[in-house]
């Protein structure tokens, strides 16, 4: 164990550490969770228009049903375009790493993933009365998720390029900061206007099927049982070192979350089947339940067989922030973290959860999520609003709640029992 330890500390933690911060990771993960407010309340308006579990006679439901095409539109423009709101919070966050101006780095990058679409020209609409050029929506939302990202941390290294060589406007001190930062900005613009254009309109270029066919095999893979296992293996396994795991596994997968969950979202607003099952919300609802290791059943178990004073007055605290999620307190008070007996449950018992949550999901005994609920509501509402409110989904993260409880308690009361020990002075 002190071997393991040292050589996690030594050879591990640091490199980890670096890639948690490693800028462009970092630009990554801020512009996808800036998304996460978009993502959270926008598709509940499609939940709403028509996919909520009311039965068919109902007159609320006759209404919603009838006019869906209403209710799902501010989905469409915010869930549905999420690629074009975190192209502009990656952009801004790196170029902010770079000492460069967050919000000309935000634009430019939404500039440069624009620029790898091409308009059609649709002829009028004969009710509307409307012509014109108008975009693909399917590459705006997750299905463009990885242009996004490419473009956006392209065009922010050109103006990075720009600004360390010196191409750029200088003008007098005497000038406002905001003109001089618009002036700075145009020769990067110009550059991704020129190169990104004749990539895209005169070479002929797809982005989108090209980085599809890239990302592809991989989204595939990560809408498995192996992959669960395997993220929900690495989560606790940094953590239990004092590793942000979390954040790790996040940083990486996120993308790929997001692009599962749209997919998911689309076939709902189509009226079809789900098909994805390893989004972030089953990670949510299904395995962290009270936080990374599913600490609720260590919670639940130092309330109900702790006997030592330091367990029972440590499991009043963290009782609550553990019922909404937040495990800090647990993770760093118990500890968990280099505690070789309490480090066995926090690796073991999620993946016996992810298991059990994906065979029944797979199975079909309870509804794939579609949806983001916020992370911070009881186990039980979050499933059930996460899953389109199956009810069916609540039930499943007690039962899992259960299990995690079971799972926790003999290695808690071999640890209790050495802290009642000490406090006896044995």
């Amino acid at each position: 164990m002190e071997a393991l330890t040292r050589f996690m500390d030594e050879k591990l933690a640091g490199p980890m550490t670096k890639l948690a911060n490693q800028k462009h990771l970092r630009a990554l993960r801020d512009g996808m969770v800036a998304t996460l407010p978009i993502i959270i309340v926008g598709s509940f308006f499609l939940i709403i228009g028509g996919n909520l579990p009311l039965p068919a006679d109902w007159g609320l439901q006759i209404f919603l049903k009838a006019n869906a095409a209403a209710i799902v539109l501010p989905y469409r423009l915010s869930m549905g375009i999420m690629a074009l709101y975190a192209t502009f919070g990656i952009g801004h966050s790196l170029a902010e790493s770079y000492d460069l101006d967050g919000l000309s780095g935000g634009i430019i990058a939404t500039l440069a993933f624009l620029l790898t679409f091409t308009p059609v020209n649709v002829p009028a609409d004969l009710q509307a009365g409307v012509a014109g050029w108008v975009l693909p929506m399917g590459n705006l939302g997750g299905g463009g998720m990885f242009v996004a990202i490419v473009t956006s941390m392209l065009g922010v290294e050109i103006f990075r390029f720009t600004d360390r060589s010196g191409l750029k406007i200088k003008m007098p001190e005497q000038v406002p900061t905001s003109v001089t930062r618009s002036f700075e900005a145009i020769f990067p613009t110009a550059i991704i206007l020129i190169v990104f254009g004749a990539i895209t309109y005169w070479l002929g270029f797809n982005w989108h099927t090209f980085i599809s066919q890239l990302v592809s095999p991989l989204v595939s893979a990560a809408d498995s049982y192996g992959s669960v296992m395997l993220q929900t293996f690495l989560n606790s396994f940094f953590w239990v070192f004092g590793i942000h795991g979390a954040s790790i596994v996040g940083n990486i997968a996120r993308p790929i979350w997001v692009v599962l969950l749209e997919q998911n979202q689309t076939l709902l607003a189509a009226g079809q089947p789900l098909q994805t099952i390893a989004s972030e919300p089953f990670f949510q609802w299904f395995i962290y339940i009270g936080g990374s290791g599913a600490t609720l059943g260590l919670a639940i178990a130092m309330v109900t067989v702790g006997k030592s004073s330091f367990s029972k007055q440590l499991g009043k605290t963290v009782f609550v922030p553990a019922l909404f999620n937040i495990n800090e307190p647990l993770m760093f008070g118990t500890p968990i973290v280099m505690n070789p007996i309490l480090m066995i449950p926090f690796v073991v018992t999620p993946l016996i959860l992810g298991t059990i949550a994906w065979f029944a999901t797979s199975w079909g005994l309870v509804s794939k999520v579609s949806t983001i609920a916020p992370w911070t509501l009881p186990g039980p509402i979050g499933a059930l609003m996460a899953t389109g409110f199956d009810w069916r989904a609540a039930v499943l993260n007690i039962i899992l709640i259960v299990i995690a409880t079971l799972c926790y308690i003999p290695f808690f009361k071999i640890y209790d029992k050495s802290l009642l020990a000490e406090e006896q002075g044995n």
